[in-house]
């Protein structure tokens, strides 16, 4: 996965940096049984009042379903096709099983057509794109689609070019270092898949232009100094104001506020926190 930047031949393109699409074999999803309408709610609850700001509009979507449980034990799976998802940042993979099944999975990095993975509660081979409980695979292995709850689902490393590592384990737990640098206990019965994230250089893409980010269904957003007093905590004031304390439209205090519960019940299986220590 690589960026191409085009000539400028509109200021739109003149600081665009957009992905390439090498991997992605099909331009369309191919099973219509795994693509469903997805609703838009444009930031609004279901009474109708908007919760979210900022949002709304964008290019219609489909949504493609994706087994994030991998709960189809020790039937080898062939991959069918390398496909570009909307709803998320990595692409996706379809893979059919020996017995004719077919679903959608989060694509790991260098995985291509043809090639054949497996989901096992056994030890087996570390490849790219097996799946199996993080406490059959040996320490130090590049892991992404990390469940937190055994059963569950991946809920951890999901997202594009993503990836954690198993450091250590123990009779019940393994410890996992995830991408935020934070290091945590996870029962060493919940599953992972071996390899990193697909479509690793998304971090590397620059819109050009606002447009681009209306299609993704993103609305302006007005900083607060540039408001009223009546409108914004951080309005008004004579010329260019700072604003002075950094701060949301109702008054909660921004930019290293901590809203994390201080017992929460997670916090005994975080090992080091993603705040790293000042030396």
């Amino acid at each position: 996965m690589s960026t191409k930047k085009q000539k400028p031949t509109t200021p739109g393109a003149r600081h665009r940096t957009a992905p390439v699409f090498d991997e992605v074999t099909v331009s369309k999803p191919t099973v219509k049984r795994l693509v469903k309408g997805k609703h838009q709610s444009g930031g609004r609850n279901k009474q109708g009042r908007m919760t979210s700001r900022h949002r709304g509009g964008g290019h219609k979507r489909r949504y493609r379903q994706i087994d994030f449980n991998r709960d189809k034990h020790d039937v080898p799976a062939k991959v069918q096709t390398i496909e570009y998802d909307p709803n998320r940042s990595a692409r996706i993979a379809l893979v059919a099983y020996a017995d004719g099944e077919k679903r959608y999975i989060i694509a790991p990095d260098k995985l291509s057509v043809g090639d054949t993975i497996v989901s096992s509660t056994s030890a087996i081979e570390p490849d790219v794109g097996n799946a199996m409980p993080m406490s059959k695979m040996p320490p130090g292995t590049f892991i992404h689609n990390v469940e937190l709850n055994p059963g569950k689902g991946a809920q951890l490393c999901r997202s594009a070019g993503t990836v954690a590592q198993m450091v250590a384990k123990t009779d019940k737990f393994v410890t996992v270092k995830l991408p935020s640098s934070e290091v945590r206990m996870i029962l060493g019965s919940c599953f992972a898949t071996v390899g990193t994230t697909s479509n690793t250089d998304h971090f590397n893409t620059s819109i050009g232009k606002a447009g681009r980010n209306r299609w993704k269904g993103k609305r302006p957003h007005t900083r607060g100094v540039a408001m009223n007093p009546v409108d914004h905590p951080m309005g008004g004031g004579e010329g260019k104001a700072s604003g002075g304390h950094p701060r949301s439209p109702w008054g909660q205090s921004s930019k290293g506020l901590k809203t994390r519960k201080r017992k929460k019940l997670s916090d005994r299986y975080i090992v080091r926190g993603r705040k790293k220590s000042k030396k």
